[in-house]
């Protein structure tokens, strides 16, 4: 009894220990530099068949110029007939220049389809970049794609205007409902 049990416990501890059994590679691509045409850029990866168990963590740059602070929102998503099928995006955040996490992205929905979006507000000045985790859940060639825009952060004043301009639309509306009555 103790010879097939000491039997068994070496066939599972050499098949446990085969190498690159349970290894997972990193596959991220090298940075990718986004062109931002009007402060918004596509961005993106695709990857080859046969890396199933594999995980990425590809960087997208971009850089942020003028004395406006801008606020950045972005989507990034991956579609597949299953969710055994292609990649799982596992995170989508923003960093600054210097690895810092600004902001964690949100999972809209995961399987088939996975969807992302993060958001970073009054970014000055500088170099930031998104992040995008997943693994890859098949052996199937997989892929996934998103989109950023950059808008400047309105000045107090625009927002003292809004504010002024609502309260006039109010009182003329309760002016008006006055004299219908």
């Amino acid at each position: 009894m103790k010879k097939s049990l000491l039997a068994a416990v070496v066939l599972a501890s050499a098949t446990f220990a085969t190498p690159g059994a349970w290894a997972q590679t990193d596959i991220s691509s090298p940075p990718q530099a986004l062109e931002l045409i009007d402060d918004t850029a596509f961005f993106g990866d695709s990857f080859e068949a046969g890396n199933s168990g594999n995980t990425f963590a590809d960087r997208f740059t971009f850089s942020v110029t003028g004395t406006v602070g801008q606020n950045l929102d972005a989507i990034v998503a991956s579609v597949s007939r299953t969710a055994e099928v292609g990649l799982d995006i596992t995170s989508f955040d923003l960093f600054d220049g210097n690895d810092t996490l600004l902001s964690e992205g949100t999972s809209m929905e995961t399987g088939a389809v996975d969807v992302w979006t993060v958001a970073g507000g009054n970014l000055s000045a500088g170099d930031y970049y998104l992040r995008v985790d997943g693994t890859i859940v098949s052996d199937d060639g997989a892929s996934f794609g998103g989109a950023m825009m950059l808008m400047p952060v309105p000045e107090p004043g625009a927002y003292g205007m809004m504010l002024g301009g609502l309260g006039i639309l109010g009182f003329l509306a309760r002016r008006r409902k006055a004299k219908r009555e």
